[in-house]
């Protein structure tokens, strides 16, 4: 897997360069995984706009963000560190995206510590988001984009050059204000994986 050349403020999507129609043999249940400073209105609104689109979405119970992914010199948490630690705790068959509200950081190039609004390997088992950045009056809905976007990353799904589709790059700026769905190539992935995608 590597990281896609781009530098950008919304999320990064480690890749690996295959179809992602042949990376399903089953439909998965996808864990929720908020972290312990996540409020529960959060929690629950992105959950019930998940459940309209995937059926087998299960709440886990909130935990503590691990002090090994703290970076102590921007007083942030590293992505990457959160990943692999999710990754770990996930059980075969599962999918886990952690929510938090702390900010949320990565390497990027030259850039030791780039904040971003979330993190998903392409395709992986564990995913985060986070709603730092997000803006103040709209968190809620935001907050969702970005899970589902991370959520697409992680079953395959590269970033897409429609600026309307949940899967486009943010390109350093937070443009969830613009998307309204999955394109028709975006979402057909989806389907295949047992997405309920209209």
């Amino acid at each position: 897997m590597r990281l896609l050349g781009i530098v950008f403020l919304f999320t990064f999507c480690f890749y690996s360069f295959r179809n992602p129609s042949s990376l399903y043999s089953k439909k998965i249940i996808i864990d929720l995984q908020p972290f312990d400073d996540l409020p529960k209105e959060y929690l629950n609104y992105v959950h019930s706009e998940l459940k309209k689109m995937y059926s087998d979405i299960e709440i886990k119970k909130s935990i503590p963000l691990p002090k090994l992914a703290w970076y102590s010199p921007r007083k942030r948490y590293r992505a990457d560190s959160l990943i692999r630690y999710l990754s770990r705790r996930t059980p075969e068959g599962h999918l886990t995206i952690g929510l938090t509200t702390k900010d949320i950081s990565t390497t990027s190039g030259n850039i030791k510590d780039w904040g971003i609004m979330g993190l998903g390997y392409c395709p992986g088992k564990s995913c985060i988001a986070s709603s730092f950045r997000l803006t103040k009056d709209k968190k809620l809905l935001q907050l969702f984009k970005v899970s589902i976007h991370e959520l697409g990353h992680t079953q395959g799904i590269p970033h897409c050059p429609k600026n309307t589709c949940y899967m486009q790059d943010a390109e350093g700026k937070n443009k969830t204000d613009e998307e309204v769905g999955f394109c028709a190539k975006c979402k057909n992935i989806l389907q295949k994986a047992g997405w309920a995608l209209k």
